[in-house]
């Protein structure tokens, strides 16, 4: 089934990112770094165009410091100034303030070449659902100014905030893309919760997630499963995206104990474990958005066709 959620508050908030480009010198968008590259929205870029920018990876804490560093060069080599910020622990916090005026080193020289004291600089928070805007806009600011929560979609009321006496803040309502053409970006955004589970099959997405983690982090599954990735696929192609993401459901299902009458794996209850395991960090520090996802094009959309398929042609044999 093909992703896609875009609710009527979206729209609105991307009229009102438009609407407000103009009142700040500098956007910062916050991203999620276990997806540096599938959370950040293509339809930002369209709306504030050259405008000057500072991106925050938040929740680095969860994200692989191998593929972080990564990114960290990838975005550098291509101008772009980014930061890396755990809002629990706050690293990389008073990073972003110093980005900010780096970026805006010009327009604070002219200033002060003029005799003037430094420039009040006015930047916009935009991002994803469910990236922790809410949570870095209330450790800038050293206090619970933002209405914080673990679903997409909470924080929807304009606020300016003041971060220092040089810099003000204007938080956004988060915003997805009408239509997101890759969805293998669509299916990460959904593994991260950016996307409202209400709307999924939480088994498709953990089928997703579990076959990437069993080629990429086979260690971590076992370290939190008990399951061998490698004993498990034995005999399975490991091109094959469903066979391999039911193999692996069915074992770390078995090892949970997610059973139902008749020994049937409950595929509900461990998908919705290995979702919430993910999106906690417990599975252990995980990147979804590897080098090769800027080589995929619009036909990542496959996938979504491709796993309802062969799941259907699976409950077919059954």
């Amino acid at each position: 089934m093909p992703i896609q959620w875009f609710p009527g508050h979206m729209a609105r908030a991307r009229r009102v990112l438009a609407e407000n480009l103009k009142l700040v010198d500098v956007v910062v968008e916050i991203i999620d770094a276990r997806l540096p590259f599938s959370s950040r929205n293509p339809e930002i870029d369209r709306i504030i165009g050259n405008k000057r920018r500072v991106l925050v990876c938040n929740k680095a804490d969860l994200a692989d410091p191998r593929l972080s560093d990564y990114w960290r060069e990838y975005y550098k080599n291509n101008d772009i100034g980014v930061v890396f910020t755990d809002c629990h622990t706050g690293n990389g916090i008073k990073a972003v303030t110093a980005e900010i005026k780096r970026v805006m080193a010009d327009k604070i020289q002219r200033y002060l070449e003029k005799g003037r004291k430094e420039p009040v600089i006015h930047a916009m928070v935009v991002g994803v659902p469910n990236v922790g805007k809410s949570s870095f806009i209330n450790k800038v600011a050293g206090k619970a100014v933002a209405v914080t929560g673990d679903k997409p979609g909470v924080t929807r009321n304009k606020q300016w905030l003041k971060l220092n006496p040089d810099i003000y803040l204007l938080d956004t309502p988060g915003l997805l893309w009408p239509k997101i053409e890759n969805q293998r970006s669509a299916y990460k955004l959904a593994c991260s919760g950016a996307i409202k589970d209400d709307i999924l099959d939480v088994e498709d997405l953990a089928s997703f997630l579990i076959y990437y983690l069993s080629q990429n982090y086979p260690d971590a599954i076992k370290e939190r499963y008990k399951v061998d990735t490698e004993a498990v696929l034995e005999g399975v192609d490991r091109g094959d995206r469903v066979m391999c993401g039911v193999a692996m459901l069915d074992a770390c299902g078995k090892k949970r104990g997610c059973l139902i009458r008749g020994g049937e794996i409950d595929y509900t209850r461990i998908s919705n474990i290995i979702l919430d395991e993910f999106r906690a960090g417990k599975i252990g520090r995980i990147t979804l958005d590897n080098p090769e996802v800027l080589t995929e094009g619009p036909d990542g959309s496959q996938i979504a066709e491709e796993i309802s398929r062969e799941i259907d042609e699976i409950e077919g044999e059954e």
